[in-house]
């Protein structure tokens, strides 16, 4: 039986969110690096080989985590969140060791599904955080796990190249060390927050998928419109994690260093965003301020990116993007308000789809558009065309979320967040 700890229980719960969604990322950033050349090395057909390969995983994963997020949501909703976050982080860690032992590119594919299947925990983990927080301070939480985002990704590749230069399979043991920690220290700290009377009757395997998932953000136009906001969010973001490095050698002749200092940077101000400024500025100027603000500086810094013709005038575009993180938390603590205890996990299944969803289609579509503008038949060259897209995505963003959030958005559930309690 489930006992309440005390308040003072709580910000042990949410630092160990918090180390979760970081470790989760750090541990994945460390590989970014040697995946590919450890594809390349078990592929033996040179680089454009490994690159075709390098894609289908991108792909599988993503379209794994599509199906999986929902399900882990769900069961989180049924059976509580403290047990579907320590079996992700068991099984994300014994998973990092079976892709160090995998002994061919069969195998290899077989632990990226298993970890596409496992990695879902922050599903649950933003389920915990709406559970625990009041609605009028969900939006600085969020604001702090994107910040646990953004360090992973300064640290995770540049430590995976460290070790990747030693061993290319030693930067898996390390992943799988930092997961299997976290479970022992989630283990003994992580409290439970959904009391069994506030979860979900039973576990409905017809509704705990992607399509079944959806439809809880059909219930309110408030939620739906902001799923369509969050889906246009994800699908610009892949602008820069697919064309980036070659639109800067293509436009800049930025080599490997320099696109590494640059990412540094992004994460950097994305990071300083994130944890210090979202919840501060949400409880000066509110949730539907923030969330249209943060969008509009996205539209400003894609355009930015997209018609400058000097490197120096693309680097000042990126502390305006990062300012385009401000619309995320916003987006997330609104979206809860409007969904009961027991379909919070449902609620984020359903979000971290939209997420995998623009992550199999988004890629290819930002990858499509680039080639064709820097083709070597073009009569004019057009590299920064891509970026346009993605501002002109996020400006159909700014006006859906100002239609979907127009009056006064009242919180379903009451303000009073769950006690954590102990398993």
């Amino acid at each position: 039986m489930d006992t309440p700890l005390p308040r003072a229980a709580r910000p042990a719960a949410v630092i160990f969110i918090f180390v979760t969604i970081l470790i989760d990322i750090l541990a994945f950033g460390i590989i970014i690096p040697v995946l590919p050349h450890l594809i390349e090395t078990m592929t033996g057909g040179g680089i454009s080989n490994a690159a075709w390969w390098v894609g289908v995983f991108a792909t599988v994963f993503a379209a794994i985590q599509f199906i999986c997020a929902p399900i882990q949501g769900a069961l989180s909703d049924r059976f509580g969140r403290r047990p579907v976050i320590l079996l992700s982080n068991l099984g994300l860690g014994l998973d990092f060791v079976f892709m160090a032992l995998a002994p061919s590119i069969w195998l290899l594919m077989l632990g990226r599904v298993i970890s596409g299947i496992t990695s879902a925990s922050y599903t649950t983990a933003n389920a915990y955080i709406a559970d625990t927080t009041p609605p009028e301070k969900r939006a600085g939480v969020f604001g702090l796990m994107g910040g646990a985002f953004a360090i992973g990704f300064i640290v995770g590749p540049a430590l995976g190249g460290l070790l990747g230069s030693i061993d290319l399979r030693l930067p898996f043991w390390i992943a799988a060390a930092l997961a299997l920690l976290n479970f022992l220290y989630g283990l003994f700290i992580l409290p439970e927050s959904l009391p069994p009377e506030k979860r979900a009757k039973r576990f409905e395997p017809h509704s705990a998928h992607p399509i079944g998932a959806l439809k809880i953000l059909r219930r309110h136009r408030e939620v739906s419109g902001l799923a369509v906001v969050i889906l246009l969010f994800y699908l610009a973001h892949y602008v820069l994690q697919t064309v980036f490095v070659l639109y800067a050698d293509f436009r800049y002749a930025w080599g490997p260093q320099a696109v590494g200092l640059i990412l540094g940077l992004v994460g950097l101000s994305d990071g300083v965003v994130q944890a210090l400024l979202a919840g501060r500025l949400t409880a000066r100027f509110g949730e539907r301020r923030l969330l249209l603000a943060g969008m509009g500086f996205g539209v400003i810094a894609f355009l930015v990116f997209g018609l400058a013709p000097y490197g120096w005038m693309f680097l000042i575009g990126i502390p305006i993007m990062s300012l385009w993180g401000l619309a995320g938390p916003p987006i997330q603590a609104l979206m809860t308000r409007h969904v009961a205890h027991d379909e919070q996990g449902k609620l984020q299944g359903a979000i971290a789809s939209m997420g995998s969803f623009a992550g199999i289609f988004g890629p290819y579509l930002f990858a499509q558009i680039f080639a064709y503008c820097i083709a070597p038949e073009r009569t004019v060259h057009l590299p920064g065309f891509p970026f346009l897209v993605a501002a002109v995505l996020i400006a159909v963003g700014v006006a859906v979320a100002a239609r979907a959030t127009r009056g006064d958005i009242a919180p379903l559930q009451t303000t009073e967040p769950n006690p954590p309690s102990s398993a």
